[in-house]
């Protein structure tokens, strides 16, 4: 097989097509995308911020498992966060679960504000790591970077991502702690890349070379999208998503841009997922779009989209993606209104569809 040069050209617009480019926005970096890389960052700052983002400890627990799929031979790192009480097999009934998929260059150790948040408020959250889009792209040799981007970015790596999330979902159930877990509650959430993955998961269709690919899985009964870029150049959002017919939330910002070479994503491709999910299905859903932001603001980075509004945006994201489950699963109807009331200064826009258990 003849292979083509790979310009840098090339491959910002191969990792737009499969929504890839998460926090990095085809800008070389020196450090993992779930860390932060601000320079020059009042460390006092970053402290007080860390301080007011982390959860009482006592309220959950952690565990981390290195799991491999034989079939692939595939490592699948993961993350847990488990509330305290079913940690400890306290719980009186089976407790959600989340799934959470990672942007490009992450970890299992990224969205930890998210992970403590939902535990601590009584949610399990399993945070996959995917092998081959992970962090490790941006160690080795730098004249190689690219390569590694367009790489994680190819359409095996995006079915090994919903296998990834398919084949730990599968372990943790197995396993003692997922024993605690309600199989008719479980959430697909993700950023950016994981949002791509979260949709698949949830329903979406995709066409390319007169292949259709589709790889929903029927145990995830809602979806929580963070700054969700649509399939790039795969065809109409509206075709890709109409199958989509559970609760799904749709978070950005204004400034929830993805610079590539020649062309640009801004937050009007998230708005254009949000209207475009469930096409015909009239599937509840909920769209939230902070004032100024950033792309990555939503990943752990502390200063991103400024130093001020950071934690705010932080805070009022995982509070909204927390009254999301329980409109869902606490028969909670006015939590997002109450949401709305509490953060509308933050707001430029909130929108929403009556959110349905399914």
């Amino acid at each position: 097989m003849i292979r083509r040069p790979v310009t840098m050209k090339k491959i910002c617009l191969v990792l737009a097509l499969a929504g890839a480019l998460g926090a990095t926005g085809c800008v070389v970096r020196t450090g993992p995308s779930d860390a932060p890389v601000e320079a020059q960052v009042n460390e006092v700052a970053v402290a007080a911020m860390a301080a007011e983002l982390a959860p009482d400890p006592k309220l959950y627990t952690t565990q981390t498992f290195d799991w491999v799929d034989a079939s692939r031979k595939r490592a699948v790192p993961v993350r847990v966060y488990l509330p305290a009480k079913v940690a400890a097999g306290a719980a009186a009934t089976r407790v959600p679960l989340v799934v959470f998929s990672h942007g490009i260059g992450g970890s299992r150790e990224g969205y930890k504000y998210l992970g403590r948040y939902f535990a601590a408020n009584g949610y399990a959250s399993l945070h996959v790591q995917h092998i081959g889009s992970d962090r490790q792209i941006w160690f080795g040799n730098p004249f190689g970077l690219w390569s590694r981007l367009s790489g994680a970015a190819q359409e095996n790596e995006v079915v090994d991502r919903v296998r990834d999330v398919g084949f730990a979902l599968d372990q943790f159930l197995g396993s003692e702690p997922g024993a605690r877990v309600d199989p008719g509650r479980i959430v697909a959430a993700g950023h950016s890349y994981g949002a791509n993955t979260s949709m698949m998961l949830a329903g979406a269709k995709v066409e390319r070379e007169g292949k259709v690919i589709s790889m929903r899985d029927p145990r995830f009964r809602a979806a929580i999208l963070l700054s969700a870029p649509p399939f790039y150049g795969l065809g109409d959002p509206k075709q890709i998503l109409a199958n989509v017919d559970i609760p799904t939330l749709h978070i950005t910002a204004t400034d929830d841009d993805i610079p590539i070479p020649g062309y640009r994503s801004g937050v009007s491709d998230r708005i254009e997922v949000y209207e475009a999910m469930g096409n015909g299905k009239g599937a509840p859903k909920a769209l939230a779009i902070f004032k100024g932001g950033s792309h990555s603001i939503f990943t752990d980075r502390l200063g991103t989209g400024g130093f001020e509004l950071n934690p705010k945006v932080k805070l009022a994201t995982r509070d909204l993606a927390v009254s999301f489950l329980n409109s869902l699963y606490r028969d909670d109807p006015a939590a997002l209104g109450s949401w709305s009331e509490r953060y509308g200064a933050l707001v430029d826009k909130f929108e929403r569809q009556a959110v349905r258990v399914q």
